[in-house]
This record gives structure tokens, C-alpha cells and sequence, in this order.
């Protein structure tokens, strides 16, 4: 079995009342990206800083690099980097003054060549006395993710990373995470965007402190046991209503120009379906479920509990 960067089980994390991450039990091997989903308020952030340290579960066990998640958080802290959802680094200083802030807070003996290789690597040299205000979405990102790795971590966790971003920095975003994966440091990524997801080489699903699938991409969309049809034609979208009714029928998405209605009863879906074709002159074509279909699926089975 490969090393493991994560081994966690029975991890449970309460504020007041609400039970905010239940029995969350996950492994990550050494050196992979490991996607991390789910609906808003779902424990994802909270799972996160458990495991860096930032907070101690209520009750579990198991290791973050090879340390107590209960009992070794400072030790977990320094070989940890965490990119927060929210730009984190001072607006007013320069980039360069930024990192070398962060180099200090580590107590780096080595700070001023580490802060000048850690621009290099991440191409902000040219930008290091831009104050750290005015740079743009993407370059925000760039910077954040340059103080995370000043202190050379053997583990990212990165909180919904690429919010906010224009499609090319995310795409430059994600050659980077897989130039450092292949180095050999291990990438934990929150998202919600479903083409970053299939980057990841596996993934997880938590819903409401639960965690509900894991796996490749996969193996998520083939335990959903989901069956898919593509449904195309004029006027498709006003039959979207009619579409959920059908028997068989679990959930309906718009895919462009057509709708995927899916269903685990396929028998039952298809027979729904060449009736409506018959009486409308739909088109219907079965196609291989989504990871987005697959995901859609997870969230209706898995209703907020404080929205009931």
C-alpha cells in the first residue's frame, strides 16, 4: 500500500449544538491530489483545519505526516501549507515584504534566499514591489500560494483555491499543483468547480459533516449506479417540469442545448422516457452519467438538515 500523507477515522468536530463533522474517516496517499467536494456549509473547511493543526477534533484518531492530529498540531502546523478561501496577506505591504513577513512568522534562518527562489518559482520576481492590494484575482492567488510553500510543506491544504479567477489563472493555477505533486507533495484541494475536480486523482464527497463517496472520479460516478439520458429537441426547456415527474426519473440538469435526466431505475427511466418521444417527438440518446451528474445526485440525497 503507498504511504499515507492523511490516516484519519472517527473524526468528529461539534460547535455547540451543531455537529459539523461526523466519524469523517479519510486516507491520502503520499505525493497525490485528493479532491475535496460538497455543498456550502458542509464541514469541508472544518475537516481541513483538523487536519492542519489549526483545530483538535472532539473525538477520532489517526495521523497528518505521520503525526497526531489530537496531540501533535504544532508539530503538524510547520510542515503544513494552508491557502485560506479569502486573500489572507496584508494589502499594504509589497509582495516581496509579504513573503518575507510569512518567512519570519516561521522563524526561517534562510529567508531572503528562500523569499527570491519562492518569486522565481512562482513568476512574481517581476512583481515584487507591487503592492500586494493591487494585484488582480489571479496574481492574489499566485502570491498566496507563494507564501504557502516558503517553509518547503510536505502537504498542501488548499480551501477553494481558485474562486473568483479568470479560466486561464485557474489553468495555470493547476500546472503548478500538479508540478508540486510530482515533487512529491501532497495536495488536498476543497472545490466546486467539476473540471477541477477531474484533475484530481481521487476524491471525496462530504455532505453535512458526511462523508458519501470517495474514490476516483471514476469510481464516484459508478457508485452513484445513476443511468443518464440526453434529451434534445424544441422546447426542451419548458418540458424541464414534465422531465422530473416521470417515472424514474431522479433528477434533471441542463447540459447546454439538451437536458441529462437520470435515474438508477434504467428500465423504468427508459420506458418514461420513450413515452414522452412518442408523444412529443423528444429525442432521447442513453450517455455515460457525469461526474457533474454523479454530484447532483449526492446533493439531492443529501438535504441541508437545518433547511427542513
Amino acid at each position: 500500500m503507498d504511504a499515507l500523507a492523511i490516516d484519519v477515522s472517527g473524526i468528529n468536530k461539534r460547535f455547540g449544538d451543531k455537529h459539523v463533522v461526523r466519524d469523517l474517516a479519510l486516507q491520502v496517499r503520499q505525493g497525490e491530489i485528493y479532491g475535496f467536494l460538497g455543498p456550502n456549509g458542509s464541514g469541508k473547511t472544518t475537516s481541513i483545519r483538523m487536519l492542519c493543526g489549526l483545530l483538535t477534533p472532539d473525538s477520532g484518531r489517526g495521523t497528518c505526516l505521520g503525526l497526531d492530529v489530537l496531540k501533535e498540531s504544532a508539530a503538524i502546523k510547520r510542515q503544513v501549507g494552508y491557502m485560506t478561501q479569502k486573500f489572507s496577506l496584508w494589502d499594504d505591504l509589497t509582495i516581496a515584504e509579504n513573503l518575507d513577513f510569512v518567512a519570519r512568522m516561521f522563524g526561517m534562518a534562510n529567508r531572503r534566499p528562500a523569499v527570491d527562489q519562492t518569486l522565481d518559482d512562482l513568476g512574481l520576481a517581476g512583481r515584487r514591489q507591487q503592492l500586494a492590494g493591487t494585484l488582480s484575482g489571479g496574481w492574489k492567488q499566485r502570491l498566496a500560494l507563494a507564501s504557502c510553500l516558503l517553509h518547503t510543506p510536505r502537504l498542501l491544504l488548499l480551501d477553494e483555491p481558485t474562486a473568483g479567477v479568470d479560466p486561464k489563472a485557474r489553468r495555470d493555477f493547476w500546472e503548478e499543483i500538479h508540478r508540486l505533486s510530482a515533487a512529491g507533495i501532497t495536495v488536498l484541494v476543497s472545490t466546486h468547480y467539476m473540471d477541477e475536480a477531474e484533475r484530481c486523482h481521487r476524491l471525496a464527497y462530504i455532505a453535512y459533516g458526511s462523508l458519501l463517496a470517495s474514490g476516483t472520479a471514476a469510481e464516484v460516478v459508478a457508485g452513484c449506479q445513476l443511468n443518464t439520458w440526453q434529451i434534445s429537441g424544441d422546447g426542451i426547456h419548458g418540458l424541464a417540469e414534465r422531465l422530473r415527474g416521470l417515472p424514474g426519473a431522479e433528477q434533471v440538469a441542463s447540459f447546454g442545448a439538451t437536458l441529462h435526466v437520470s435515474g438508477r431505475d434504467g428500465a423504468l427511466l427508459q420506458a418514461s422516457l420513450r413515452t414522452l418521444s412518442d408523444a412529443t417527438g423528444l429525442q432521447s440518446m442513453a450517455v455515460a452519467p457525469s461526474l457533474e451528474d454523479a454530484f447532483i445526485n449526492l446533493m439531492q440525497r443529501s438535504p441541508d438538515p437545518l433547511s427542513s
